[in-house]
């Protein structure tokens, strides 16, 4: 509302402008706020006591006033004009300083404070300066990509809402891109909105790229003005995709291994040093001039020996540009001779071989029945415990998973092979009669007796290893019997006879380690002293009773020995070919 003064003092009113004297030592006082802040201006006069009232008024472009606010120095109340801009904006003290809400870039004036007595008018101007920080400067309309040696626009940096305006600068890695005719071309401008009278600044930067720009950080910032001085805000970085062409092509195989076997698959992949990497590439294989057109990749399958060589790729629009890779598929090939399951008879020659063929020196190792061996087996004359399976296997050590192996079954028949030995009871209670049994497959062993006697115990085998076995029976004849050993296989039926004289005749024993020599030796003792005893039996025996039982006790004697095994002349044939058999 305008001010209602007194009629004495329209005059003073009128007299206002010409009269008012500026209070000495009182310059030009500046009060700097910040956009939407509260503007405090004090008087800056110091209070006559005769004063009659304060007003504030600011003055137009063209130095006319404009009053906007009044207080009387007796009533105490305050009136404001009726100014739009400043309605209900507008606070003003007792001691006159005035304050003015919500700060706009419009307030940007010369204020003057006026106090008034019956004869003077004195007056303080205060400069107003708002400012208004700019938002955080942005890199918009961002390129999707830049390809070296061309000037291409990278994008714009915006800040918006300034007062006053700002300056935007660039930076490539934090250092400042000046412009430079052909490679940097930098236009700015800036927009005022007329309502808010804030500047938008708007800054495009146009760059030539080269591959050094790779993963390089750009940014830009804003330098403003504020209360308290200069001030700079940073943009957020922005890195951009480099696109340049092809210099250098290579090429892989994949999986990654150190080496390659027949039946493998690989992949070739031609990769390009240039961005975005090309996508299509001539492979060229060992053999074949004309190159397959492929995508990066090219698979190849179960890979055999011949196709070890060079393997090539280039680009398709520059064949000149090609890469090349070694390639060697690594073999190993394994002969065993013989192999399989062999069947040999005992005292066979067998000679074996295991015939490697590889791309690379190669290991062998042998094997029998999970064993290593030291050397290769070669059997000159085979034996039962040269039977078993043996293993010939290979491997390239560089080569990984790159083995063969071949097994040979070696069984070594033999017909049965009996050896018969005799074990005398110290006690002379029993006679122990052994029968060795030799002969693959396993021979079955029965036990025939012939004259009388008693079998103490059942016969007694032991385990059948390297194609040897034996089976024991123990005796204790009252007379002389002869003990015949069947062995049988699938290839022959053996037999052998043992006489064993009466527990009451001593004998020796014959033990496995008593030679064929030494045996029959044995043998003809034993006889020797049943001659010798039976020949002072005879003379003692005056009395024709006594040899007349003798006699017929010898008669039917030698009737059963002729029942069971024959005349006595059988019976010497029979242990002439015991004594053969044994030798």
């Amino acid at each position: 509302m305008a001010s209602k003064a007194a009629p004495s003092c329209r005059l003073i009113f009128c007299l206002l402008i010409s009269a008012a004297v500026l209070r000495p030592g009182l310059g030009l006082y500046t009060v700097s706020s910040t956009y939407g802040d509260t503007i405090i201006m004090p008087c800056r006069l110091d209070v006559p006591q005769n004063l009659m009232f304060g007003k504030w008024k600011y003055e137009k472009p063209d130095g006319s006033p404009v009053f906007i606010a009044f207080r009387s120095s007796t009533k105490k109340s305050v009136q404001y004009d009726d100014v739009p801009e400043y309605k209900d904006r507008l606070s003003l003290s007792e001691n006159y300083t005035l304050s003015i809400s919500n700060a706009r870039i419009s307030d940007e004036k010369r204020f003057v404070c006026m106090l008034v007595t019956e004869d003077n008018v004195y007056e303080a101007p205060t400069i107003v300066k708002v400012f208004k920080q700019p938002s955080k400067p942005e890199i918009v309309s961002k390129a999707p990509f830049l390809e070296t040696e061309q000037l291409k626009k990278l994008g714009d940096c915006i800040s918006k809402d300034s007062y006053p305006e700002g300056n935007i600068t660039w930076y490539r890695s934090g250092r400042v891109l000046q412009p430079l005719e052909g490679v940097v071309d930098i236009v700015f401008k800036k927009e005022m909105d007329p309502v808010t009278q804030l500047y938008t600044m708007t800054s495009s930067l146009e760059y030539k790229t080269t591959k050094a720009d790779i993963h390089m950080p750009f940014t830009c910032s804003v330098t403003y003005y504020g209360p308290s001085g200069q001030k700079t805000i940073y943009s957020e970085q922005a890195v951009f995709d480099i696109y340049y062409p092809t210099e250098q092509v290579t090429i892989q195989v994949l999986p990654p291994r150190s080496a390659i076997k027949e039946g493998d698959n690989i992949t070739l992949k031609c990769l390009g040093n240039g961005n975005p990497p090309p996508e299509e590439f001539f492979f060229y294989l060992p053999g074949q001039p004309e190159g397959i057109r492929s995508s990066n990749t090219y698979t190849l399958t179960d890979m055999r020996r011949n196709a070890s060589g060079d393997y090539r790729c280039s680009l398709t629009d520059k064949k000149s540009m090609i890469a090349s890779t070694s390639i060697t598929v690594h073999y190993l090939d394994l002969s065993l001779n013989p192999s399989g399951e062999v069947t040999k008879q005992i005292g066979d020659a067998l000679p074996i071989s295991c015939t490697i063929s590889a791309s690379r020196n190669a290991t062998v190792v042998w094997m029998k029945d999970n064993t290593r061996l030291k050397s290769s087996p070669s059997f000159s004359s085979l034996q039962y415990q040269d039977a078993g399976n043996y293993v010939c296997e290979t491997a390239l050590q560089e080569v990984e998973g790159l083995k063969k192996r071949e097994s040979l079954t070696l069984i070594v028949e033999g017909k049965p092979q009996i050896r018969m030995t005799k074990i005398i009871d110290p006690r002379g209670l029993s006679k122990t009669v052994i029968c060795h049994v030799e002969g693959f497959p396993k021979p079955a062993i029965q036990w025939t007796i012939t004259g009388s006697g008693s079998v103490i115990n059942q016969t007694e085998e032991s385990p059948y290893i390297n194609g040897k076995y034996y089976s024991k029976i123990i005796i204790s004849p009252e007379e002389n019997v002869t003990l015949t050993c069947t062995a049988e296989n699938q290839l022959e039926r053996t037999v052998n006879s043992l006489n064993v004289s009466a527990i009451s005749i001593p004998e020796h024993d014959e033990a496995d380690e008593i030679s064929d020599e030494n045996r029959e030796k044995v043998n003809d003792q034993a006889k020797l002293i049943v001659g010798i005893v039976v020949g002072l039996l005879l003379a003692a025996l005056v009395a024709g009773v006594v040899y007349w039982l003798y006699m017929k006790k010898s008669k039917t004697a030698s009737k059963h020995v002729n029942k069971d095994l024959g005349n006595l002349e059988e019976n010497k044939k029979l242990e002439e070919n015991n004594h053969k058999t044994e030798a």
